[in-house]
């Protein structure tokens, strides 16, 4: 047995990880808070410039003078493309490297802020938005995947609650400083933003967290191309389906193409040598809830705060930094809950956690579409606020322990990157099925309609985490313990 040499453990460090240089050399230790910094600070970046952009929208719209079509590929174009290469991004960083493929993501991310930045016409964004995308899908799921290896199993469900925390700091700052930013500078200076953000985020990720690579075998082009095309149809399909209709021949045709494209690659991979996405990862209780719930969550509660977001500029008439301040009721609640749920997910399990965490998201719901409907002002609305947030706090790190907690280490990037692609899948379709439920029930975008659309749909906003809560009861009881 062969024993690896280490530096001296620094002043005050308490435990450290191993860290290589991705060539078999002798490695170095780094503390783990710094793979943290690490791992967190790119998906933050990502986190925050997505609610960003969805606060400044009214804004843009008036200095780029999009249509309606466009405005909405502000958004569609990022979240298009996030879902599609989310499954690719994971199979390249299995196979050349997760630090490096993670590292090009947050390179790839920040030049596209700054394309975004200085466009000057709809169609510029929504390139610049889509290579953004991109990056992003190189950032989230191997952000987590190169955290659960940096730790030790002993601490794993404290680290991604503290990386949970982070990412509610993104919910949390996203629109106060979208709001602040576009009132005190311009549309432009929020993605200038990402810059600075990514010139520190590569020195650490290359400092701070050590290579790895997952599976190895032949590449699965097969599988590659049949899960981006289908994913890709399937998203677009969805994301288009209120300016076409659900019914139209173009929606139907896309979601059938997508379904048939997604059939033969589920096909495929029982029958591949080295599948991009091996179907035994569904035999794992665990992950198989994981992602039921995780779907539900995303649907229910994002398709929800899309139109919440919206609410308190329209409905209310509060400016962009305004409306920003009074989200903070349920956006910061997850930065406070989600370490600490984290942490408490290695003693108790993840169960407990996370069905906690959908029923208070589902009363939540359901009390702001009651405080709404009867006329309610925004200080009334605050404890539902509050609710709501610390149920996504609960949500947030014990969904991401599950996801990894029953699986070998060499399959966390693929694991991650699935649940990641299912839970944008299911950002994209709620913010559809729930805006196409608005509009049906006579909604409007002016001040006076509103509401009328409002209230239907946080009603089915709540039904569907509702069935997330009640999935999530299936899950091992001894999910994400620390034993």
């Amino acid at each position: 047995m062969t024993t690896t040499e280490t530096t001296p453990l620094p002043p005050g460090s308490s435990e450290l990880l191993p860290h290589d240089d991705g060539a078999g050399r002798p490695l170095r230790t780094r503390p783990v808070w710094l793979a943290l910094l690490a791992a967190s600070l790119p998906m933050f970046m990502a986190t925050l410039d997505n609610l960003v952009m969805t606060g400044a929208l009214p804004v843009i719209s008036e200095r780029l003078h999009p249509d309606v079509e466009q405005l909405q590929w502000f958004v569609n174009a990022y979240t298009l493309v996030f879902a599609t290469l989310m499954l690719p991004a994971a199979a390249l960083g299995d196979r050349f490297g997760r630090r490096r493929v993670f590292v090009g993501g947050i390179v790839l991310f920040a030049l596209a802020s700054a394309a975004s930045a200085l466009a000057d016409t709809p169609a510029q964004l929504i390139a610049a938005r889509a290579v953004q995308g991109a990056g992003g899908a190189a950032i989230l799921p191997l952000s987590l995947a190169l955290l659960a290896g940096a730790v030790p199993a002993s601490r794993r469900a404290m680290a991604i609650g503290i990386w949970g925390g982070v990412s509610g700091l993104g919910v949390a700052l996203g629109p106060v400083i979208g709001g602040a930013v576009v009132e005190g500078l311009s549309w432009r200076a929020i993605f200038w933003l990402n810059v600075p953000v990514a010139v520190v985020a590569v020195p650490l990720a290359v400092w701070g967290l050590r290579e790895a690579r997952g599976r190895v075998g032949r590449f699965d082009l097969v599988g590659l191309v049949l899960a981006g095309a289908g994913i890709f149809l399937a998203v677009w399909a969805v994301v288009g389906a209120n300016d076409r209709g659900w019914g139209s021949v173009t929606t139907v045709g896309m979601l059938l193409g997508g379904a048939v494209l997604l059939a033969a690659f589920v096909r495929h991979e029982t029958r591949a040598e080295s599948p991009l996405v091996p179907l035994r990862l569904f035999r794992a209780r665990s992950f198989t809830v994981s992602n039921v719930a995780g779907f539900a969550f995303s649907m229910g509660m994002f398709g929800a705060v899309f139109l919440l977001t919206q609410y308190l500029q329209i409905g209310e008439g509060y400016s962009p930094l305004a409306a920003g301040a009074r989200t903070l009721p349920w956006t910061a609640a997850p930065m406070l809950v989600a370490p600490v749920a984290g942490a408490l997910t290695g003693r108790f399990g993840a169960r407990p956690f996370v069905a906690g965490g959908l029923v208070l998201q589902t009363i939540s719901l359901a009390w702001m579409a009651v405080g709404i409907d009867s006329g309610g002002a925004y200080p009334s609305l605050v404890p539902a606020f509050v609710v709501a947030g610390v149920g996504m706090g609960l949500t947030f790190a014990p969904v991401a322990t599950a996801v990894l907690a029953d699986l070998p280490d060499r399959d966390h990037t693929t694991a991650s990157s699935v649940n990641a692609t299912i839970r944008e899948v299911g950002v994209a379709l709620g913010v559809a099925v729930l805006t196409a439920v608005f509009l049906g029930a006579g909604g409007a975008f002016t001040p006076a309609a509103y509401v009328d659309g409002l209230v239907p749909a946080l009603w089915v906003g709540a039904a569907v985490v509702g069935v997330g809560a009640v999935a999530s009861l299936l899950m091992p009881r001894r999910t994400g313990r620390a034993d």
